[in-house]
C-alpha cells in the first residue's frame, strides 16, 4: 500500500495547526482511514499527540538536520503501510533557516520534495477578506508548493464567514473548512509549548471532541481529495545515528520524555535493545545495560523527587564507574551537581558532571546547531559532525569539565564550545538528530 499525503500549514504559529491536525486526525480514524502523521520539523511533543490520535506512531522529518537519504527513508516507511500520511508543518508554512533550496527546515521543502498539497490553516479572528489576500501571496510564492484547499479557524459568524470564503473563492482556491472560535478545544501550554499528550487524562475524551468538531465544521471528503500520492526516491536502510551500545538504559517518565521516535527505531533496527527504567520511582539504570542514555524533558518539574531518589542516584554513579553515561539537554541538567527550580530552591542532582544549572534565571536558547564532537560520546565518535538543535531556559551556574562538542548555528557561525565530560560520563543541552556525514 502507497499512501496518499497531504501537509497542514499555516502561515504562522499559533494559527491553530494542531488542533486542526489532531481534529482531522481522529475523526478521518474514526471514518476507518488507516492514517499516519508525521511532524515537521524538530518536535517532541507534537508528534506524541499524533499517536494518540491515529493509534500508531510517527516521525519527525527535518530538511535541515537529516540527510535528504534520511527524510526519503522515513516517508517511505510510513507511507508504504497507511491510506493517508498527514504532516504538520512548523512555524509558518515557509519559515526556516538561510541554506540551499530544499535543506532550510521549512515544511515548504517537504511539499516540494514530495509533491504533496498543503492545505493552509488561517487564524481569521482579526480579518475579514484580507484573508483572501494571504491565500493569494502563499499560493503564488512558491510554485512547487500547492495551496489545494483553506481552512479557517476561529471564524467568529456565519456571516464572517461568509465575507472570508467568497473573497478566496474568487481566484480558485476552496475553503473546506470553518471552525468556530472554541475555548474548549484548545490544548494547555507551558514553557516548552503543549502540555504533555501523557499528562492528560482526559486525552481520548478531548480527542473525541475535536473529531466531532472535525466531522462538523470540515469537508472531510474535500480533506481526502486534496491528498496526492507520496512517491520518495528508494532508499536502502538508513541510520540517523548508530546505536550508543546493544543494550541501552533509556530514562522514561514524566521527567525523561524528549527521546526521537526514529532514533528508537533505528537502534531497533540496528540489533540493539532498549530497557526502560524511572528515575522519578527512584529505579536505577539496568544493570544488564552497557550504556545509558538521559534524555531531555521537565526534570525541573520533578527536581525535589529527583533530589530524592537514592537509588537511582546510587545506581547510575555505579553505572558510571564502567560504562557511558549521556544526558541531553534535561539529562545533563540532572548530571549537574544541582538544580535551581523556577521558585529559586536549589536541589542536589547526582554530581556525576560539574556544572549547575538554574531555571530560576531563565533565558531561552532555541535554534538549528551543528556538533563536532571532542571526543567518542554515546552520540558518535571523535570529530564525528552531528546536527540537532537547542531549547531550553535553563542557564548554566557552574562549570568545570571538559567540552564535549563545539557548536555551530544554522548558518556555520561558531556559538562555542558546550556541554561537559568526566570519565565515562558525557551531556550537552544539544539534542542530536542525525549524522552529517550520512549525505
Amino acid at each position: 500500500m502507497t499512501a496518499r499525503g497531504l501537509i497542514i500549514a499555516a502561515p504562522n504559529s499559533g494559527a491553530g495547526k494542531t488542533t486542526v491536525t489532531l481534529g482531522l486526525l481522529a475523526a478521518l480514524k474514526r471514518k476507518g482511514i488507516a492514517v499516519k502523521a508525521a511532524k515537521a520539523g524538530p518536535d517532541y511533543i507534537d508528534p506524541a499527540f499524533h499517536a494518540a490520535a491515529t493509534g500508531t506512531q510517527g516521525f519527525n522529518l527535518d530538511t535541515w538536520a537529516m540527510p535528504p537519504s534520511l527524510v526519503d527513508a522515513l516517508v517511505a516507511e510510513s507511507a508504504c503501510d497507511c491510506q493517508l500520511l498527514v504532516i504538520e508543518g512548523v512555524m509558518g508554512l515557509f519559515d526556516g533557516v538561510p541554506g540551499p533550496r530544499g535543506r532550510t527546515g521549512a515544511a515548504a521543502d517537504l511539499a516540494a520534495r514530495f509533491a504533496v498539497p498543503v492545505i493552509l490553516v488561517l487564524d481569521v479572528r482579526a480579518q475579514a477578506q484580507s484573508a483572501a489576500a494571504v491565500v493569494r501571496g502563499f499560493s503564488a510564492h512558491d510554485p512547487n508548493v500547492i495551496i489545494a484547499g483553506v481552512i479557517l479557524n476561529r471564524v467568529g459568524s456565519e456571516r464572517h464567514r461568509s465575507l472570508i470564503t467568497d473573497a478566496i473563492a474568487q481566484f480558485g482556491v476552496r475553503v473546506i473548512g470553518a471552525l468556530p472560535r472554541e475555548e474548549r478545544i484548545v490544548l494547555p501550554e507551558r514553557h516548552l509549548g503543549l502540555v504533555q499528550a501523557s499528562e492528560h487524562g482526559d486525552l481520548q475524551e478531548h480527542l473525541e471532541r475535536l473529531a466531532a468538531m472535525a466531522e462538523r465544521h470540515i469537508d472531510l471528503d474535500a480533506v481526502l481529495a486534496s491528498a496526492r500520492p507520496v512517491e520518495p526516491a528508494a532508499s536502502g536502510p538508513v541510520s540517523a545515528l548508530a546505536p550508543p551500545g546493544q543494550r541501552i538504559a533509556l530514562a522514561t517518565d514524566p521527567a525523561f520524555t524528549f527521546i526521537y521516535p526514529h532514533l528508537l527505531a533505528s537502534w531497533r533496527k540496528a540489533g540493539a535493545e532498549i530497557a526502560v527504567f524511572s528515575p522519578l520511582a527512584d529505579e536505577p539504570p539496568p544493570d544488564t545495560c552497557d550504556v545509558c542514555w538521559l534524555p531531555g524533558g521537565y526534570p525541573e518539574l520533578h527536581a525535589g523527587a529527583l533530589a530524592a531518589a537514592r537509588k537511582f542516584q546510587a545506581g547510575l554513579a555505579g553505572f558510571a564507574q564502567t560504562r557511558p553515561v549521556h544526558g541531553e539537554c534535561g539529562g545533563y541538567m540532572v548530571l549537574g551537581e544541582g538544580m535551581k527550580d523556577a521558585a529559586g530552591v536549589g536541589h542536589a542532582m547526582t554530581g556525576l558532571l560539574g556544572h549547575s544549572t538554574s531555571f530560576a534565571k531563565r533565558k531561552l536558547h532555541l535554534g538549528y546547531r551543528e556538533a563536532r564532537l571532542r571526543a567518542d560520546s554515546p552520540i558518535g565518535p571523535a570529530q564525528a559532525i552531528v546536527r540537532g538543535h537547542e531549547f531550553h531556559y535553563a542557564t548554566l551556574t557552574a562549570g568545570g569539565d571538559e567540552p564535549l562538542v563545539e557548536l555551530a548555528d544554522a548558518q556555520g557561525r561558531s556559538v562555542g564550545t558546550a556541554g561537559g565530560r568526566r570519565g565515562h560520563v558525557t551531556g550537552t543541552f544539544f539534542h542530536a538528530i542525525a549524522r552529517k556525514e550520512m549525505e
